[in-house]
């Protein structure tokens, strides 16, 4: 049999597409990101993805860091050309684990002797307005401890600021949303999966129609709250840990964070479910864009209830 032409090709693949029950997925490709018309107020953001030696945010180092410049519009939420991308190797010190060779394949041998450019990472984080990670809390501490400029910029985080459960995606992981947005790559590489993240959030969301990066900007641009549930009794644990309270051993106490807009019902819930409607004085962490997703604290202020 022959080999099909390419016209061929493209009527069998314009006949799946319109077949309700196919589904094609394309390969991502290099051009992602590279039109778009953003006018003069074009603002850079820089996506970022590291590949490290483990989870453990204590002792863990990153082996790889990608990055992806791009240009946006700051009201629309638009995103136009891909402007800079850098990925570069770093040598740990330390052997990689084998589990974490056997998930982004990155070897000793690869990373032997490397060091991050620093230069380059300043020269693309110089006019950025946001750096966006999925999964902001894991990068976003590692990288700080790794280049301090990384503590002084605005961070969003992909993973947790764009409503994916309410817009009616029920997974979140990169791949998977790739997936839905109808495309696939190579995981687990820092740069494709830079390149994969730019190509999600420039697709509209399937219940607002807004896109995934006009989401993301807006939200990453509110305060978040860590409310303490000081003095709060030992039976209220298990009604705090359902609500999604995490418990703090060293400063013993429940906490929960929540975006802006829900501090207030939140403090409501506290107040009657927790303590029996009776006033009482929490301590509030306010997290802007400087300190969202680090390990640092937030800004401590006092709240009656």
């Amino acid at each position: 049999m022959s080999k099909p032409s390419e016209n061929e090709l493209a009527d069998a693949l314009r006949v799946l597409e319109r077949h309700p029950d196919f589904r094609l997925l394309r390969r991502l490709g290099s051009e992602t990101g590279l039109s778009g018309d953003v006018g003069a107020a074009a603002q850079r953001a820089v996506i970022v993805d590291t590949e490290t030696t483990g989870t453990d945010l204590a002792s863990d180092q990153i082996i790889e860091l990608g990055m992806v410049q791009f240009e946006y519009n700051p009201e629309s939420g638009a995103i136009g050309r891909i402007l800079d991308v850098y990925d570069g190797f770093e040598d740990p010190g330390m052997p990689i684990p084998p589990a974490a060779t056997q998930i982004h394949k990155i070897t000793d041998a690869m990373v032997a002797g490397k060091r991050l450019d620093e230069g380059r990472v300043n020269e693309l984080l110089r006019e950025a307005r946001l750096v966006i990670a999925h999964n902001a809390a894991f990068d976003r501490p590692l990288l700080e401890r790794r280049m301090p400029i990384f503590a002084t910029l605005p961070w969003g985080c992909s993973y947790a600021q764009i409503p994916w459960a309410a817009e009616g995606i029920q997974g979140s992981k990169l791949e998977y949303l790739a997936m839905h947005c109808g495309f696939f790559y190579d995981g687990h590489r820092s740069e494709i999966d830079c390149r994969a993240l730019l190509e999600v959030l420039r697709q509209p969301l399937p219940r607002s129609g807004v896109t995934a990066f006009a989401a993301l900007l807006g939200n990453s641009r509110q305060a978040r709250y860590k409310l303490w549930a000081t003095g709060s009794a030992i039976e209220t644990k298990d009604i705090l840990k359902a609500r999604g309270y995490r418990w703090d051993g060293e400063r013993r106490c429940w906490h929960r964070t929540v975006s802006q807009d829900a501090a207030q019902d939140e403090a409501d819930w506290l107040k009657m479910q927790v303590f029996g409607g009776r006033s009482r004085e929490i301590e509030v962490e306010v997290f802007d864009g400087l300190t969202n997703f680090s390990t640092r604290a937030g800004r401590r202020v006092s709240r009656r209830l």
